[in-house]
């Protein structure tokens, strides 16, 4: 009897233990799920700081050789007096007129000009249509919404669809020949160095530091006044946009470093500043990239291996760009909302979805050449050379969501070439 009230003690410890492990266990779990979100979320943001990085590194490139160009032309050692007395007047440009440019003063001139007033700007120019939202707008629509699928586009006569066909040649010819081709990666182009040395000799330079002290000064209306400019901004059209910055880039360049000037201005809305530079560039580069797909021409009398090399390293910068921009585009898109800067092109349905389309262009005139050197029965490796073309077909099939009806009819012509060889 007693045996037994010791064992059902022992039966009940038992439950009560793996009652309080099992609790244990679904805490644990919870955490686990809460730092896994959190640990996306981190490596989401750190991809977009990343982007943002890189994007001002080269703006501050510029900025740098800019200022480099200033302060290497040598002082004429006639001057050398009459520079030291106006220092202030260092960074002042000559003024812009809208019809007449002038090339910019030596730096001789401007400490000539010791009697000249603080820059005057030049007014920003208007958007096409500035209405922005109203507050309460502003504050419901804080989260943007989920970025939409891959569209199923159909532009009048540019309608998209899949095309299972492009997807059962390509994997018939891979299961043919494991030899799968490496992608080629363009090289990146070195930035320019500018070594701890360079800008320490830069910044000691007593001019240099006396010009600053000079800006910061004399020209305190002028920057109020590209503060005020810049957080009462609001856009419609990205466009608008880009002339803003344009024209924010073009008043700061006469101040002799731009960053060493503003940060004796905290009210400088940097972060905003910095999103419309991103935004700005951002856009630029991909309308530029495009514009150089949409374009593209191939040159018969190109060898083979040249032209298909051309058009496979301008179909990886196009996937590389659009990657890029969809890994960060849901932060991008809030940033954006929050400074009234336009959104709406980062979509599928905006110039996102545009630049995919393009790649249609590039899928035609490399299935067409294909095509054409396997019909003339020139090219040594044939079989490598319809992989080849299977292969682009399907990258750009999954990179754009489908074809369109002239990319399926090129398809069409290589895949019966192919189906015709296999059967030999």
């Amino acid at each position: 009897m007693k045996a037994q009230q010791e064992r059902k003690m022992r039966k009940e410890e038992d439950e009560s233990l793996i009652f309080y492990l099992k609790k244990e266990v679904e805490a644990a779990l919870l955490r686990t799920d809460s730092l896994e979100k959190e640990n996306r979320e981190l490596r989401q943001e750190v991809v977009r700081l990343k982007a943002q990085i890189t994007s001002l590194k080269a703006h501050d490139n510029e900025r740098k050789s800019m200022l480099w160009k200033k302060l290497q032309n040598p002082f004429d050692s006639s001057k050398t007096d009459v520079f030291q007395q106006k220092q202030s007047d260092f960074v002042k440009v000559s003024e812009r007129s809208v019809e007449h440019s002038s090339p910019r003063p030596s730096l001789q001139e401007l400490a000539a000009r010791k009697e000249k007033q603080a820059k005057v700007p030049n007014p920003p120019p208007r958007p096409t249509y500035a209405a922005p939202p109203s507050l309460k707008e502003a504050n419901d629509n804080k989260l943007p919404p989920p970025p939409p699928p891959p569209p199923n586009m159909s532009s009048g006569s540019k309608a998209v669809r899949r095309v299972p066909e492009v997807v059962e040649f390509y994997r018939l010819l891979t299961r043919r020949d494991a030899h799968m081709e490496n992608r080629a990666s363009s090289a990146a182009v070195p930035a320019v160095a500018f070594t701890p040395s360079m800008i320490g000799e830069i910044e000691n330079r007593s001019s240099y530091l006396s010009a600053i002290k000079s800006d910061v000064e004399k020209q305190k209306e002028f920057i109020n006044f590209l503060i005020k400019e810049v957080e009462s901004s609001a856009f419609n059209d990205i466009s608008d946009v880009k002339a803003f910055v344009k024209w924010l880039d073009d008043e700061l360049s006469s101040l002799v470093d731009e960053r060493a000037v503003l940060k004796h201005f905290p009210q400088w809305p940097e972060r905003k500043a910095d999103a419309l530079r991103e935004a700005a560039f951002n856009y630029r580069d991909l309308i530029n990239l495009e514009s150089e797909v949409s374009s593209f021409q191939d040159n018969p009398k190109d060898p083979l291996i040249l032209a298909l090399g051309r058009m496979q390293a301008l179909q990886d910068r196009l996937e590389r760009s659009i990657d890029n921009m969809e890994r960060t585009r849901e932060s991008m898109i809030k940033r954006y909302r929050d400074f009234q800067i336009p959104w709406e092109w980062l979509l599928d349905t905006g110039l996102i979805g545009q630049m995919k389309l393009s790649s249609f262009r590039l899928a035609k005139v490399y299935l067409k050449r294909t095509t054409k050197e396997l019909q003339l029965n020139e090219c040594p490796g044939e079989d490598n050379l319809l992989l080849q073309g299977a292969r682009f077909a399907y990258r750009v099939h999954q990179f754009a969501g489908g074809f369109d009806a002239e990319t399926i009819r090129a398809f069409q012509e290589l895949k019966k070439i192919g189906m015709d060889s296999l059967k030999e």
